[in-house]
């Protein structure tokens, strides 16, 4: 009976010191939440000092891209977080009637030890992702200090995301060594690099960039960029006569090499391509290149080399984004509503140009009410176009129409016929697209408005083709059909 009493006692004793170092051992949300701080702190360390730095590595610049991405996760993890918390303490919250099966509203539908349980597991799997990735690169770190510095600007990080290449380094990097690679000798092919990816990518953006390095600028006599439709009489002979002027007046430290960079507006077929890529081999010397940009995959099988391909960013590196560029030099801490309503706006802007320009005006307007209102009509909105015609977004970059709404007359929307890009010379206009929404600009018949003007090379302006429409109400078409 001793045995037995003291085998029983002794089994309770190690359940209980096993629920105790369970319990002590077990880490907590806010725990883990001070501890993926701490690691993201370190990572932003090492992305911050890669930025300054001309890194060639192609296997470097993937390392360094991995341990972006996953920082990126991490901070908005704890923003998901935090507006969790916060969100569970309010009584005046939005309810949102959006249809996104984003984390967040998961979360909110989730009892409150599911929730917990769930945001633990999320951010220890990040937490522990990133460690990893920490501890991968930690050689890496040391050899970042070989490559050279560049040029320091006085910029805080808001000025520096909003007047740089945002997220695509890497691939900044890739153009860099195609351009800067030499051909073989006594070869009269060109080089060709195709660029390729969706509206709004940054295409144009990422080229230009390359195009401002001191490397490229040195290493060719002359960089000619040319606007391509469909390759007609008139363009050919534009793009002869530009790329014969050029390359009579090149300098022969660089061998008069020519850096030639086709957009191509639309699709371009086999046989314009080949007159183009005949004529650029009569005009421009050896070891020139060229770089073809366009939505379009099919110029990929135009290239000498790999083509590019440039996607969309992840979510949560546009929300890192949208939310730098809205509070600037301030703390985001400081504004935790702001903050949540800031998170909540972002996941309806699923395209790069809108988040840009909405981040912009949300920060000129740095108001509660304010932004309360907006993300209540872009909700509704949103919610009435996706119900009669789809996503407005995936319309806008397929450059079909989409309706919105006007944040003043609930009676009239603004038909978005089509888009297209301005270049700097062109003439600025005076109406905005964001005065039409949220203000009480009212244009007749169709208008042009501005959505944004580029403040990074090459310099564009995004431009709408519009027309106002008055929406008719129910109670006007019962009207109607009972006469």
């Amino acid at each position: 009976m001793e045995i037995i009493i003291s085998a029983f006692v002794g089994d309770l004793v190690t359940r209980f010191l096993n629920f105790v170092t369970s319990k002590i051992s077990k880490p907590t949300p806010v725990d883990v939440e001070d501890r993926l701080h701490r690691v993201l702190l370190r990572a932003q360390v090492i992305i911050d000092e890669a930025m300054e730095r001309h890194i060639t590595n192609q296997a470097m610049l993937l390392q360094l891209s991995m341990v972006r991405d996953t920082m990126y996760r991490g901070y908005y993890m704890l923003d998901t977080f935090s507006y969790q918390s916060h969100d569970e303490g309010r009584k005046d919250k939005v309810v949102t009637h959006s249809s996104s099966s984003s984390e967040v509203n998961y979360l909110k539908r989730l009892p409150s030890c599911s929730r917990n349980t769930l945001v633990l597991k999320q951010m220890q799997e990040t937490l522990d992702d990133l460690s990893s990735l920490i501890l991968d690169v930690q050689e890496l770190v040391v050899f970042l200090a070989s490559y050279p510095r560049m040029s320091r600007q006085p910029y805080s990080m808001h000025l520096q995301l909003a007047n740089c290449m945002f997220g695509h380094q890497m691939e900044a990097q890739f153009v860099i060594n195609f351009l800067l690679n030499p051909q073989p000798h006594g070869t009269k092919e060109l080089d060709v690099l195709p660029v390729v990816g969706p509206c709004h990518v940054g295409k144009s953006t990422l080229v230009a960039h390359v195009c401002k390095d001191e490397r490229v600028r040195d290493h060719f006599s002359g960089i000619l960029f040319f606007h391509i439709h469909g390759f007609t009489d008139d363009e050919l002979a534009t793009f002869k006569k530009g790329c014969t002027a050029k390359h009579q007046n090149r300098i022969s430290d660089s061998d008069g090499r020519l850096l030639v960079v086709i957009e191509l507006i639309w699709d371009l077929d086999e046989d314009a391509w080949n007159r183009l890529y005949s004529t650029s081999k009569q005009c421009a010397p050896s070891g020139s290149k060229i770089i073809i940009t366009s939505r379009y995959d099919k110029i990929v099988k135009f290239g000498t080399t790999k083509a590019l391909t440039l996607k969309y960013l992840p979510y949560e590196a546009q929300w890192y984004f949208f939310k730098t560029l809205i509070f600037g030099s301030m703390d985001p801490k400081m504004h935790p509503r702001l903050t949540h309503l800031a998170m909540e706006i972002a996941k309806i802007m699923n395209s790069p140009l809108a988040a840009n320009t909405t981040a912009r005006f949300l920060r000129d307007n740095f108001d509660t009410r304010f932004w309360c209102k907006i993300l209540t009509f872009l909700r509704g909105t949103f919610r009435k176009h996706v119900s009669r015609f789809g996503d407005p977004f995936e319309l806008l970059n397929q450059n079909r129409p989409a309706h919105l709404g006007r944040l003043a007359t609930p009676f009239e929307d603004i038909v978005l016929e089509c888009q297209y890009q301005r270049i700097s010379e062109e003439e600025v206009l005076e109406i905005r697209i964001l005065d039409v929404m949220y203000g009480s600009v009212k244009p007749q018949g169709k208008f042009e408005a501005l959505a944004r003007r580029s403040e990074i090379p090459p310099y564009y302006s995004y431009v709408f083709v519009c027309e106002i429409q008055e929406i008719k109400s129910t109670a006007a078409k019962r009207k109607h059909s009972v006469l």
